[in-house]
């Protein structure tokens, strides 16, 4: 039995020209491939200069895991020392040992920030999408001048907005709970940005002949527009999770109950009640544990923030 394979549409025709632009498209400097999917002799030129630059790179990160496991008389020892010449792992002991004698478990202040994280994360993406597809897409009135504003917010500094963004908070009667850890980081302006800018890549015929087969604008924004830009997503996702994984300010200004503050400010207070000696160590494994999470997010989307930087347009 002869199976029939049904006519593509304008639409999706004009999806699979548009990625088979973008996989072929190598972006080059001085002949030399960004990104390529195999070594290319053309690179060797840019390792040699760009080694020595990753060595230097790497000493901080190096730094901070060697850090976590010196013992205490290397802590301390002058000048500083890179690699630890033993490995303990009592820094983290003391660090548990003192959070089991709190009130809260340290499961709870985890919780919190796996919660608020991936909250912030999910939303950040969808309404810096949302936001980017009516600038780069739909026509209204005011989009210039919203976008201009977008863009104006993006050299604002957080802390010059504190004492505002506090009275609307306390006005909407959400202090001293979870959704203060999560409404306040939701404005992306960087992120609306950066998507806004990857969309305008897509082309035009695109979004007329999705409306061409009877799309309405949230199945062009869902099906169409934003398989597409899944790096630049990518890239926001990072940048949200930076964003609220090592926040502070919102358990300091709107939280009041211990259980609903998060990690970071935890490990902040953690080292009060406790010697200065043994309060390095524990700084230092706590360090270590709020660094770790950026790291593994950022090596698991690395490829999504290549594409993001290297596709910049389509010829």
């Amino acid at each position: 039995m002869n199976s029939y394979k049904l006519p593509l549409t304008k639409t999706e025709k004009i999806i699979r020209k548009y990625k088979r632009a973008r996989r072929n498209r190598r972006a080059k400097f001085l002949g030399t491939m960004i990104n390529p999917s195999r070594f290319h002799k053309s690179q060797i030129k840019f390792f040699m200069l760009l080694v020595p630059f990753l060595v230097v790179t790497l000493l901080p990160l190096i730094y901070i895991f060697s850090h976590a496991f010196k013992p205490l008389s290397e802590l301390y020892a002058y000048p500083p020392r890179i690699f630890a010449s033993r490995l303990t792992l009592d820094n983290f002991e003391n660090l548990f040992l003192a959070a089991s004698q709190t009130g809260v478990s340290f499961g709870r202040y985890f919780f919190n920030s796996l919660i608020s994280s991936a909250s912030v994360i999910g939303l950040s993406m969808l309404i810096g999408s949302l936001a980017a597809f009516s600038f780069s897409f739909l026509k209204y009135k005011i989009k210039n001048t919203l976008f201009l504003l977008n863009q104006i917010a993006i050299m604002i500094v957080p802390l010059a907005v504190a004492v505002p963004r506090f009275i609307v908070m306390s006005n909407l009667g959400i202090t001293n709970s979870m959704l203060a850890h999560i409404i306040p980081l939701l404005a992306m302006p960087v992120g609306v940005f950066l998507v806004k800018q990857f969309m305008d890549q897509v082309p035009r015929e695109l979004y007329e002949a999705s409306i061409i087969d009877g799309a309405n604008k949230w199945q062009i924004y869902w099906r169409v527009v934003l398989p597409l830009v899944k790096p630049a997503l990518a890239t926001v996702a990072i940048l949200a999770f930076q964003n609220s994984w090592n926040n502070m300010e919102t358990s300091e200004l709107y939280i009041k109950q211990e259980a609903l503050r998060t990690l970071p400010f935890y490990f902040s207070t953690l080292t009060y009640n406790t010697s200065s000696i043994a309060a390095q160590g524990m700084s230092a494994a706590a360090s270590l544990i709020m660094f770790v999470p950026n790291i593994l997010l950022f090596i698991i989307l690395q490829n999504s923030v290549m594409n993001t930087m290297a596709h910049s347009g389509i010829k």
